[in-house]
């Protein structure tokens, strides 16, 4: 069938419509890797009562957007959606999702400009994640579009040069059959100049020490650049308030560091495996001064800080800063990370907002008193976004700034219905482009009562 593309939508695909029926417009049909206004032929391969998916047999008329694509498993992986778009255009499509989602969700037409901040398209990744499999043959790689089928993955050309190599290095050991089972899923991590790798590996309940062990220092034989190798397993502990078993990673083993250091113009960091670090290497400085310049006061507060890329600069500007996170593992290179006028608290964002994190709040000894209604808010939510009740929370705070920093712009919709509700307004809208030739963006909105 011929489809006219409509526009893309947060995702990844893009919208047509099939033929008008007795009910009126045409069901909605979603397709992948193709533009706005593009003639397609396309053939259905799901039906749902509203709506459908269908797939590209055939491009008609091209978008003048359109060009190569420079990945070989572009369009069989499911790490990219855009490469099929120049550049500039990409980062036209991602302000128009940006703009149509908090028109359509939470009822905000932005009456300032989005200022858009570009990076280099290719080889920005500093943290790559890579599925293996070691039965019936070793494979490692990423998983095929809209499966769970793991796809072999050679070069992947969004990651940095070195993690490349580490890649590399990967298929050698794993083509010498010197895998061993139980390992199925492996992160690299580059530091900034990307002359170091600290590679975490996730392992399943069964997995042996020693043989992991001995296929670790393979690979850092094979590759000098590995600082450290990091193995975890995945266990099973007592039922939790749901009834289920909860599985919790328990870490299997440490060979050489556990830990990279991050230099950034504010601050060298300490990042172990497990930690939440930002994964753009060439617009991670660039993230920290939208989120922070022109910001001081008596007080911070800085939301799912993870080991305080943004804390660390505000602690420059502000007197005091308290920097929450939950995860115990982020939060150890938090306390090595911050400068003295800066106080960890490891708590859930929605523990330290309702106050009932106060009894955990120690130093030297001492219960330290309640902060106070702070200057500004810096929040950094994971994808899920803030949610409603935390939300609600951060308002009753008071704080007459915040700073809200988003990897999901329809989450971030969601959370500025109570935000906006409450009497914050959108200052400044900033389009960070952590993530080039994917759907994904970083939105840094500055907001005041």
């Amino acid at each position: 069938m011929l489809l006219t593309v409509e526009k893309l939508i947060y995702g990844g695909d893009g919208l047509a419509r099939l033929p008008a029926d007795e009910r009126g417009r045409g069901k909605a049909v979603f397709v992948p890797f193709v533009l706005s206004g593009e003639k397609v032929e396309a053939q259905l391969t799901e039906q749902k009562p509203g709506f459908a998916r269908a797939r590209v047999q055939n491009i008609v008329e091209p978008s003048p957007h359109r060009v190569a694509p420079s990945c070989p498993y572009f369009g069989e992986c499911g790490g990219c959606h855009y490469q099929h778009a120049d550049y500039a255009h990409q980062l036209t499509i991602k302000e128009e999702i940006l703009r149509e989602n908090l028109r359509r969700i939470a009822k905000l037409e932005l009456q300032c400009d989005v200022q858009i901040h570009a990076a280099d398209p290719w080889n920005y990744r500093n943290r790559t994640r890579l599925q293996i499999r070691t039965a019936p043959q070793f494979v490692t790689g990423y998983f095929r579009l809209s499966t769970h089928e793991v796809m072999s993955v050679e070069e992947c050309p969004i990651s940095s040069p070195l993690i490349n190599r580490g890649i590399d290095a990967l298929w050698r050991t794993g083509r010498a059959h010197r895998m061993p089972a139980g390992i199925h899923e492996l992160e690299f991590f580059a530091n900034a100049d990307d002359s170091q790798l600290l590679v975490e590996v996730s392992c399943t309940p069964d997995a042996r020490r020693a043989a992991v062990r001995e296929w670790a220092e393979l690979l850092r034989t094979e590759m000098p650049e590995i600082s450290g190798v990091v193995a975890f397993r995945a266990q099973t502990q007592h039922a939790g308030k749901s009834g289920g078993r909860v599985p919790q990673p328990e870490k299997l083993l440490v060979h050489g560091d556990e830990h990279l250091i991050y230099k950034t113009q504010v601050a060298d960091y300490r990042v172990s495996a497990g930690a939440f670090f930002q994964v753009n290497r060439y617009l991670t400085d660039e993230l920290v001064k939208i989120v922070t310049n022109g910001q001081s006061g008596n007080l911070a507060v800085d939301l799912y800080s993870g080991v305080g890329l943004f804390s660390t600069a505000l602690a420059r500007d502000f007197r005091h800063v308290l920097s929450v996170e939950s995860s115990p593992i982020s939060t150890g290179g938090l306390q090595y990370n911050l400068p003295s006028n800066a106080e960890v608290i490891q708590a859930a964002a929605d523990q330290f907002l309702s106050g009932s994190e106060k009894s955990g709040r120690v130093r030297n000894g001492k219960v330290l008193p309640q902060a106070g209604t702070p200057d500004l808010a810096v929040v950094d939510p994971p994808r899920g976004g803030l949610g409603e009740r935390v939300a609600h929370l951060l308002a009753k705070l008071g704080a007459p700034r915040l700073v809200y920093v988003s990897c999901d712009v329809a989450t971030l919709a969601r959370d500025l219905v109570v935000l906006l509700a409450e009497g914050y307004r959108v200052r400044e809208a900033h389009l960070v482009d952590l993530f080039p030739q994917t759907y994904h963006l970083e939105t840094v909105l500055h907001m005041e009562r």
